[in-house]
């Protein structure tokens, strides 16, 4: 594994830097059209802040799962909850990668609504970090499709995952080869490739920012989640966290390779403040990294109703972020 890491970055030591994507502010513009009655919604006083707001498609998975929500409505629902931004979860549209037809639908409703497609979240494609060779290379080679619909889709990144079985060791050297091959790839078609703390050795920021630091690609970077710290989990009970990162320490970490950043929130207090992130110290570590994008909404919790729990974290974000700016 030793000299496949050499050999890589050697490698990508020659690449161009030209198909660099940057996560700005402006997202992918639209051609405006005819207005509809939901872009008469103010956009949250965005201009008050550092950032804009998108919204995590997995926030409403509940009422898409459950079909009281179709895919091709998320648009028009972020633009009723005055967000402007959107960022797909690929499994609401696992078998249309390649549907061009699809893919313009989902264009035309978010130009209809006004609404910037951000980036896909793509899972059930294999570990990047995988140590077994051929299907390291396999899991690479299935992203390629969701490279070409995020470019159809006018998106900056698809975020990926970097799971593996092995020693930390083994599996950075791994990740290193796998998100090195796909973001090679993913240059060609100007698309980041952003990595989630998602579990595991992904949710160690010292881990996953050597790994960023040693693939040093322009468009391979980081989007840190607030609440996804948790290293390992009991077997059989999920929600029992065994060993957690911590969450400040590991978004300082993660946030020089950022190109989105995932505000997770789960429950609030009677002040609205979120109970398991100190949003004003978090949202605080994401300014002094000199991040000026989109900060996505990803409420998971049980209290509030999803479009409650949208709105609170929508309040809370900016709240903090006038304060902050």
């Amino acid at each position: 594994m030793q000299d496949k890491r050499r050999t890589f970055l050697k490698h990508a030591s020659i690449l161009s830097l030209g198909a660099f994507v940057a996560p700005t502010i402006m997202g992918c513009e639209r051609s405006k059209g005819n207005k509809s009655p939901e872009k008469m919604i103010p956009k949250s006083s965005e201009g008050d802040m550092f950032f804009k707001l998108s919204l995590a498609q997995w926030s409403f998975h509940k009422a898409l799962f459950a079909k009281e929500l179709e895919h091709l409505d998320f648009a028009a629902k972020a633009r009723q909850l005055g967000i402007g931004g959107i960022e797909y979860v690929n499994q609401f549209f696992k078998d249309k990668a390649e549907d061009n037809a699809y893919l313009s639908q989902m264009t035309d409703r978010a130009t209809e609504h006004d609404v910037n497609q951000l980036l896909i979240m793509v899972d059930g494609e294999g570990g990047l970090g995988g140590t077994d060779d051929k299907e390291r290379l396999k899991a690479v080679e299935n992203h390629y499709k969701w490279v070409h619909a995020a470019k159809t889709l006018g998106c900056h990144s698809i975020r990926v995952n970097a799971y593996g079985e092995g020693s930390a060791e083994d599996v950075s050297t791994a990740a290193i080869d796998g998100l090195g091959r796909l973001a090679t790839y993913a240059q060609k078609e100007n698309i980041n490739v952003i990595v989630e703390n998602h579990g595991g050795y992904s949710s160690n920021g010292k881990w996953l920012s050597s790994v960023m630091k040693q693939i040093n690609l322009p468009n391979c970077g980081t989007l840190p989640d607030f609440g996804n710290f948790c290293i390992t989990r009991e077997k059989g009970n999920y929600r029992n966290c065994l060993e957690e990162y911590d969450r400040y320490q590991g978004v300082k970490d993660l946030m020089p390779f950022a190109k989105a950043v995932s505000a997770k929130s789960h429950d609030f207090d009677s002040n609205g403040e979120e109970t398991q992130s100190d949003y004003m110290r978090i949202m605080k570590i994401v300014k002094d990294a000199g991040y000026r994008g989109y900060v996505g909404i990803e409420y998971e919790g049980n209290q509030l109703s999803e479009e409650a729990g949208i709105i609170a974290t929508r309040e809370l974000l900016i709240k903090v972020g006038k304060a902050l700016s």
